[in-house]
Parts: structure tokens; C-alpha cells; sequence
């Protein structure tokens, strides 16, 4: 596809490593005895580039879109959802809302593809490239055209963000198949370990669920370039976070990954430049089936695991307090010298 992405920079710089590692290991406590919070302080201090490490402006953006394959029975609520719910992120109503207002972070929302006319109003961004995407069991998604659209949209919202932290959430009826779908065919995973109950599928509501995928895998088992899977079988708020993901990275900023379907717009970005791995913190493991998966082939260690599947970015903002705690600690925290404490013999 015709587009040009930014460039991403490696984080691997080995002087500030060591400075790193040794501020961490010089607090007033056992060497390792924070455990994994050590371990994110330094990736968030790689990350920035800096030994002082400081979140600023924390942006919670949320991508909704519809999805053609829906008209094929695989989720267990209707289409109509989507917009229902982005109007319900509006009036502070959905879980993702009450946490983002509980640690005061702006939220903006993006209609990325809902079949829906919304008013314009404050923290929603109307980029609609489309009143939902195609099912893809019948053919593809989205054109090539349309991706390279959601990518650039992607790319922009970014640009014009402030802070150096960006909050990656969802709201898609459906999109737990386009993710699904994505897993399967760029991992090469038989569909069946990467689709689950979704919103809510019983045991054979979810048999039909993967019939469907697995007839939208085989009608475009010729496809393998990683911006052509993603025009054959994903989605508009899945291809516009793509974008967001390439542009996050190449600022140097934080990027939280939410859950299954944002992972999956992870993998996709992934798979055209392994770079955007090193911005990527991954903050929980998800109740969805194939999200486990997922994360082992991302190599990717999630910092919390409440059997969530919401979705939404709720499980990020949880892991939100984490983050903030690892920067504080590298900052804050006293050193053997500055408190005088004396050091292990």
C-alpha cells in the first residue's frame, strides 16, 4: 500500500540502561524487591529516553467502529450498540468514563466507522470513513484505499494530541471476530484458539461464531501482507489505531495497550515494523480466549490479570495507578546515601 509511516527509533540504549538499572538498584531497599514495578520503571525511562522519567497529560482515546460481519450472528448484541454506547462514553456512563474520571484523565472519542450520524459535540472526533465495514466472509473489509484513509486518520489524531502517554481503548460490536480473524491468519493459528465468547456467546452461539470466521479465513487464504489482512479482515477503529500506534511510538510516547482487540491492532503494527513493540506496555491479560495467546506470541508480560473482557480501555486505566507508581518510585524514592541508610554487607 501506498503509504509512508513514520520512522521509530530504538529504545535500546545501553549508557542509559546501566543508569537506569543502577538509580533502581541504589533505593533504600533489596536489590529487585519491587519486583516487575522495577522492570516497567526502566522500560518507561528507555521509552523517554531519560533517567527521570515524567507522565504528562495522559490522553484516553477511544476508537469505535461497526462491522459488517455482524449480520452474521456473531455477537450476541446488536449492531445498534455501538453508537449506544459511544453516546453512553459521552454522558460519563460506561466503566471506561468513571475510571478516566477517577484519575482525572481527558478522554476523547473517535468515531472511526459507526453506522450512526452522531452530533458534533466536545471530546468526540467524527473521522468516519465508513458506516461500518463489509463482512468479511463475504469479502473484504474495507478497501486499500480505506485502510491507508484509517492509518493517516490515525496518524493525525496523534499529532494533535498533547502529553507524552496514550491510553489505547474500543468499542466495536463484532470487533472481537475482526481481532480474532487478524490473530488467526498472521499468527497462522487455527481460528478455533483464537475465538471466544466475545459479548457474551453460549457454548453454540460460539460454534457458529467460528464457522463464520473460518469461512472469512478460507475466502481470502490467498492474502499474507500484513496491510492486506488488515484491510481483508479487520476493522475501521482497528486499522485508524494502527496509525495511532505508529505515530504514539515514533514521538516517544507511552502507549498502554488495553486488551484483546487492541492487541490485535498492535500485532498488525507488529507485523510491518517489530519497533512499536519496544513503546507498547501491555496492561492486561484478558478473559478473552485468544488473548493469552496472543500476548505469548507478542512476547508481551500484562501487568494485571482480573479476568477482564470489557474492553472499552477499562483495563488499562486500571493498570493506570501501576504506571504512575513505577515513575514515582524511580524519582522519588529515597537513596541509600540521601536517607542514610545503611547498605547490605
Amino acid at each position: 500500500m501506498n503509504i509512508t509511516l513514520p520512522k521509530i527509533g530504538s529504545i535500546k540504549d545501553s549508557e542509559l540502561l546501566v543508569e537506569l538499572q543502577k538509580k533502581i538498584n541504589n533505593k533504600t531497599k533489596p536489590v529487585g524487591s519491587l519486583g516487575r514495578l522495577e522492570d516497567l520503571a526502566i522500560r518507561i525511562g528507555q521509552i523517554q529516553q531519560t533517567s527521570e522519567p515524567k507522565l504528562i497529560k495522559p490522553q484516553l482515546v477511544v476508537y469505535a467502529g461497526d462491522h459488517g460481519i455482524v449480520a452474521r450472528g456473531v455477537s450476541a448484541f446488536p449492531s445498534d450498540v455501538t453508537w449506544e454506547m459511544v453516546e453512553n462514553f459521552l454522558a460519563d456512563g460506561a466503566a471506561v468514563s468513571v475510571l478516566a474520571r477517577q484519575h482525572q484523565i481527558n478522554m476523547t472519542v473517535i468515531d472511526c466507522g459507526v453506522n450512526h450520524d452522531f452530533e458534533p459535540r466536545d471530546r468526540l472526533l467524527i473521522k468516519k470513513v465508513g458506516k461500518g465495514t463489509a463482512d468479511s466472509s463475504a469479502g473484504s473489509a474495507m478497501s486499500c484505499s480505506q485502510v491507508i484513509q484509517c492509518i493517516a486518520i490515525g496518524m493525525q489524531i496523534v499529532a494533535e494530541l498533547p502529553g507524552n502517554v496514550l491510553i489505547l481503548g474500543e468499542m466495536g460490536i463484532g470487533n472481537t471476530s475482526a481481532a480474532s480473524l487478524l490473530f488467526s491468519k498472521l499468527e497462522n493459528i487455527d481460528i478455533t484458539l483464537c475465538a471466544g465468547a466475545g459479548t457474551g456467546l453460549d457454548t453454540e452461539a460460539i460454534k457458529r461464531k467460528v464457522q463464520v470466521l473460518s469461512e472469512a479465513l478460507d475466502r481470502h487464504h490467498h492474502v499474507n501482507d500484513p496491510f492486506e489482512v488488515l484491510a481483508a479482515l479487520g476493522g475501521f477503529e482497528i486499522a485508524t489505531m494502527v496509525g495511532s500506534i505508529f505515530k504514539a511510538a515514533a514521538e516517544k510516547r507511552v502507549i498502554l495497550v488495553d486488551g484483546f482487540i487492541v492487541s490485535s491492532a498492535v500485532l498488525v503494527a507488529s507485523k510491518i515494523d517489530s519497533a512499536v513493540l519496544d513503546y507498547c506496555i501491555f496492561t492486561h491479560q484478558s478473559g478473552e480466549k485468544g488473548h493469552v495467546l496472543m500476548l505469548d506470541r507478542l512476547k508481551a508480560k500484562p501487568l494485571i490479570d482480573l479476568g477482564l473482557r470489557l474492553g472499552e480501555g477499562s483495563g488499562a486505566m486500571l493498570a493506570w495507578p501501576l504506571i504512575q507508581s513505577a515513575c514515582l518510585i524511580l524519582n522519588e524514592m529515597a537513596s541509600f546515601e540521601s536517607a542514610g541508610v545503611s547498605r547490605k554487607s
